[in-house]
C-alpha cells in the first residue's frame, strides 16, 4: 500500500510540476507580450531585451502561482478510479454508499476543500519544522531570508505526499479499495 501512495503522489506530483510551470510561463510571456505590444513595439535593444526579460522572469512567479492554485484543484480529481499498483481511491456518495463514476468538478468541492485544509496545515508544520532547522543550523536570522515561492512549492510536495495517505480518514467521502 506504501508502493501505492508513492505512486500515487509521484504522478500527481510530476503532472502537476509541469503543467504548472508550462501555464505560468505561457501566462507570463502572454503578459509581457502585451505590454510590448502595448509600447508600440520598441526596436529589440539589449535593454529593451534585458526589460523584457526583467518583466518575464518578475511575472513568472505571479502567473506560476496563479496555475499552480488552478491545477491544485483539477489535478485533484484525476486521482479518483486510477488503478495503481492494485489499489484505487474511490469517490463516494454523499450517504457514503456508492462510487462516483464518472467524477465531475461539483462533485470534487466538498472533498477539495478538506484535502486544501488538511494541506495548509502540513505545509505550516512543514514550515515550522524548517524554521527549527534554520535556526539550529543556518547562519539565517529571520524566515524572509531563505524563505520564496519555490520553498512553499516545495513544502507543498512533501505536505501532500502525506495528505494524500490522510485523506481517506479526513474525508469519508473517500475510500481505498483494491482493483484489478
Amino acid at each position: 500500500m506504501a508502493r501505492f501512495y508513492f505512486l500515487l503522489w509521484l504522478r500527481w506530483a510530476s503532472v502537476l510540476s509541469i503543467k504548472s510551470v508550462l501555464l505560468g510561463a505561457l501566462l507570463a510571456t502572454l503578459f509581457v507580450l502585451g505590454l510590448y505590444i502595448k509600447q508600440d513595439m520598441p526596436a529589440l535593444s539589449q535593454e529593451v531585451q534585458i526589460a523584457l526579460w526583467d518583466l518575464l522572469s518578475f511575472s513568472f512567479a505571479f502567473t506560476w502561482s496563479f496555475a499552480f492554485l488552478l491545477l491544485l484543484f483539477r489535478r485533484l480529481k484525476f486521482i479518483f478510479n486510477t488503478c495503481i499498483n492494485g489499489y484505487q481511491l474511490e469517490l463516494l456518495t454523499c450517504k457514503g454508499d456508492e462510487k462516483i463514476d464518472p467524477i465531475g468538478y461539483g462533485d470534487m468541492l466538498k472533498v477539495w476543500r478538506k484535502w486544501l485544509m488538511l494541506l495548509i496545515w502540513l505545509v505550516g508544520i512543514c514550515m515550522i519544522l524548517g524554521i527549527i532547522l534554520t535556526k539550529l543550523f543556518t547562519s539565517y536570522e529571520g524566515v524572509f531570508e531563505w524563505f520564496s515561492i519555490y520553498w512553499l512549492y516545495a513544502f507543498i510536495l512533501v505536505s501532500a505526499s502525506l495528505s494524500f495517505v490522510l485523506l481517506g480518514s479526513w474525508c469519508k467521502k473517500v475510500r481505498l479499495t483494491r482493483c484489478s
